[in-house]
């Protein structure tokens, strides 16, 4: 489906790259080893995944599409210092960052050069709300804790669990994450009967989770990336308190299902792709990253959310008439000036505008559920709604 696309959408411009056979070269961030290499190395994979194919049907106009890989280990100082080197190696646009903290130490540098940059994995709410949305260089395909924490406060409510324990790590994104659940919760005429924050690499919370439960929670609502929530859940577990567990998508990771084992069953998380070939492009996509990767995709939405924003990329270099892919053209034609993508997580129709960094809304997103080692949908009618595609609202 995607070369019929891209074939059709590359005539108009053709005239302005005829004879012209240089590699267009994208930007890569994220952290490919180290503690959150779990879900960067699915999202290189999505990427790769979907650079082959476009490459397979003639790159742009002709010129294959070609990485430039770093590697920020989700350190904050390795992904500035890393985005530097980025940028000095004159790439049209990079995708990347995971790790919500990393991104925000090095976005500025992005917007200050006028090079476009598009965020598949971090969720955390500032990372598309520093700069006014208009002057803003920085997109993204991921749902926002904005939107992730209302969405899931309101099925716990709907669940009647009120009486909730935030856990949250010390990072940006948990600091950020807190914030948002906080802010759901008040909505919703509600406060937190407990609050842990912890450092990332915590080994053990039973003093914590024995105060929540002291405290009479009836959940536990996790916000951290790594093992830690595997330590949150084990430590539930070995108390013998069997309250459930929720959280945002790191809830998927292998971290988490390895990590806790059969204390993962049963936990709940947003997400915004689940791994079951609903439709003709998922299925294609599944197949394809399997036959690429030789296995199963770890974490789903990292891979689905990467492939798909590196074809918007994509489109975006074939809304540009004269075909100069420098910065304020592609970023201008991100907000606007594209074909509509029939994308794995969904059909992005004016996914971005001079207005809205974000492309993914609420009306897309899904409840996962640990089942058997594995996520699945939590919801029989989230299955059957995810038949249907989900656009921009």
């Amino acid at each position: 489906m995607a070369t019929v696309l891209l074939a059709g959408g590359a005539l108009a411009p053709a005239q302005a790259q005829i004879g012209s056979t240089a590699p267009v070269r994208i930007g890569v961030v994220g952290p490919f080893t180290g503690p959150s290499a779990d879900f960067g190395v699915p999202m290189l994979n999505g990427i790769k995944l979907a650079v082959d194919e476009i490459n397979a049907v003639g790159g742009y106009l002709g010129r294959p599409l070609e990485l430039v890989v770093k590697d920020d280990t989700a350190n904050p100082d390795q992904g500035r210092k890393v985005s530097q080197e980025l940028l000095a190696e004159k790439v049209v646009a990079t995708i990347g960052f995971c790790n919500t903290g990393v991104a925000l130490k090095a976005i500025d540098l992005f917007q200050d050069a006028k090079s476009p940059l598009i965020v598949p994995c971090s969720t955390g709410t500032a990372v598309t709300a520093k700069y006014p949305a208009p002057d803003s260089y920085i997109f993204r395909v991921q749902a926002r804790d904005a939107i992730q924490a209302p969405f899931l406060v309101d099925d716990i409510v709907k669940r009647g669990w009120d009486k909730v324990a935030i856990f949250a790590d010390k990072t940006g994104y948990g600091e950020g994450g807190y914030n948002d659940v906080v802010a759901a919760l008040a909505a919703k005429n509600l406060k937190p009967v407990h609050v842990a924050r912890f450092d990332l690499g915590v080994k053990d919370l039973t003093a914590e989770l024995t105060a929540a439960r002291n405290a009479g929670a009836n959940v536990v609502y996790s916000y951290t990336v790594g093992p830690e929530n595997a330590t949150i859940a084990n430590g539930k577990k070995a108390l013998g308190w069997k309250v459930p567990q929720v959280g945002p998508w790191p809830l998927s990771f292998p971290f988490f299902l390895e990590g806790a084992k059969d204390a993962a069953e049963g936990a709940l998380m947003v997400q915004t792709f689940i791994a079951e070939p609903s439709n003709e492009r998922r299925a294609s996509f599944l197949s394809g990253y399997t036959r690429k990767f030789q296995g199963k995709v770890a974490v789903p939405m990292a891979a689905a959310n990467a492939y798909d924003a590196t074809y918007l990329l994509m489109y975006s270099f074939l809304g540009i008439r004269d075909g100069n892919l420098n910065g304020k053209a592609i970023k201008e034609s991100l907000e606007g000036k594209m074909k509509t993508y029939y994308g794995v997580v969904t059909t992005y129709d004016k996914p971005f505008s001079a207005q809205d960094k974000d492309a993914i809304t609420r009306n897309m997103l899904v409840m996962g559920m640990v089942k058997n080692g594995a996520i699945t949908f939590a919801y029989p009618e989230d299955a059957k709604r995810n038949l249907i595609i989900q656009r921009k609202q």
